[in-house]
């Protein structure tokens, strides 16, 4: 899954208003931003192997320490309670935060074949493997990111038009992405596929800035 961990983030801007997009981001895909250091140090790995599921061609063999629900369970933790001391933001931004990240394993169980982790090692994989049956995951997920942005338009409201001109073009850049991964040619190693998840940055700044040019609406 991909823009359905951003639909999340985008909906969660109605639970936690103070917190920023860009914070937000990270939380939903911080599973994905851990990742690709891992398999770049080798500690995790992924083979290409095209036809193992109908919309993606990785194979995960090991990623217990960015992707199992303890791993994650651990992530949110930390990273909720770091932004809460920092922030000084109180609880409910706190668990808006850890629920986020938490809800990176959700979506991926929904979308992965048995292959997400529970715990530390890969005895326990689950998964419902909605990736073979593209006619299902594509509307959901496409549906799931439709819901997240109006959640966020309808919550917020641009400053100027770098806010308003800014966030729709995000959407569709994501939407190109999306695109792109669904109907493009598989990626040459899995090396490239971790370099190429660095871009994830890139997307949590774009996130800064669109909130630093959009305020919270008054919903009635």
């Amino acid at each position: 899954m991909f823009i359905g961990h951003f639909a999340f983030a985008f909906g969660a801007k109605k639970f936690a208003p103070q917190v920023s997009l860009g914070i937000l981001f990270l939380a939903c895909q911080l599973a994905d931003i851990i990742w690709p250091n891992l398999v770049l140090l080798g500690i995790e790995k992924l083979e290409i192997v095209p036809g193992i599921t109908v919309i993606t061609p990785l194979k995960f063999l090991h990623y217990p320490y960015s992707h199992s629900l303890i791993a994650l369970a651990l992530w949110s933790a930390i990273f909720a309670v770091f932004y809460a001391l920092l922030r000084r933001s109180g609880t409910k931004a706190a668990i808006v935060i850890a629920l986020l990240v938490l809800s990176h394993w959700v979506l991926d169980v929904l979308t992965h074949r048995p292959d997400m982790p529970i715990t530390l090692s890969d005895s326990s994989v689950i998964g419902l493997g909605l990736w073979n049956y593209p006619v299902v995951a594509v509307p959901f997920e496409l549906l799931l990111f439709g819901a997240g942005v109006w959640l966020y338009n309808l919550h917020t409201r641009a400053l100027d038009r770098q806010g308003s001109i800014g966030f729709w073009a995000l959407i569709l850049f994501l939407l190109v992405v999306y695109a792109a991964n669904l109907l493009g040619p598989p990626p040459p190693s899995p090396a490239a596929v971790a370099w190429s998840a660095q871009a994830l940055w890139i997307l949590v700044a774009w996130g800064f800035w669109i909130d630093h040019h959009r305020t919270k609406r008054n919903v009635e």
